[in-house]
């Protein structure tokens, strides 16, 4: 089943990162997921600007730039800056969302919205046309593994039906908890696209790790 996999730099080695980007680089790996955190949205602080634009220097695949940021309009034109190809934000900390989405397509960026597992898929009915991607979290943000949480199977499904009726063009997207054994079941429920970070980084032969990703 085709798909998108986009490996999550969260769980590489920081101290070898351009290493990490290389060897993803010469993989069947789509996209780099880039988690970008304030220690405010969620209870951790990664990385900024001046950390992806150093990955764009390296990456020879898409940036898919994840902002669990508060206020997050305020970097959309310096993440472009920094090299996002896509730029997702979430619906929790954005009071205009249809803006913040326009906006991102505006500076020439796939715009895409997350939800935490709280949150109900209905929230985003009304953007949704706005919306390039929509990241369902499936574990609550903030850390690399943890436990993947079960209802987000039906959380894809209804984000399906949402996605047939309004928005066909629609990816939709998970992350937390993604493995090899989970994968087929979400794929199965509606899902395009899957980050994975520890089920990929953790491995001892990475390439070989996103290969078996690949062949489901």
């Amino acid at each position: 089943m085709a798909f998108i996999l986009s490996p999550s730099l969260l769980s590489a080695d920081f101290a070898n990162l351009q290493q990490a980007i290389e060897l993803i680089n010469n993989t069947q790996a789509d996209w780099f997921h880039v988690d970008v955190m304030d220690g405010v949205f969620v209870p951790n602080i990664t990385i900024g600007q001046p950390v992806v634009k150093a990955i764009k220097k390296h990456a020879q695949k898409p940036l898919d730039v994840h902002l669990m940021i508060t206020e997050p309009d305020r970097y959309i034109h310096g993440f472009k800056e920094a090299g996002a190809d896509i730029l997702t934000v979430h619906e929790e900390a954005c009071s205009h969302l249809n803006r913040s989405l326009c906006r991102i397509r505006e500076e020439g960026m796939k715009a895409g919205v997350s939800i935490n597992p709280h949150t109900p898929v209905s929230m985003l009915e009304n953007v949704i046309e706005y919306a390039d991607l929509v990241l369902i979290m499936s574990v609550n943000p903030g850390f690399g593994g943890q436990k993947f949480i079960e209802n987000s199977y039906r959380k894809i499904e209804e984000l399906k039906r949402l996605k047939d009726r309004y928005n066909p063009h629609l990816m939709i997207e998970v992350d937390g908890g993604v493995s090899l054994e989970n994968a087929p079941a979400l794929l199965q429920a509606g899902a395009d696209a899957l980050v994975a970070g520890n089920a990929i980084f953790s491995a001892e032969d990475v390439a070989r790790r996103i290969a078996e990703f690949k062949k489901l």
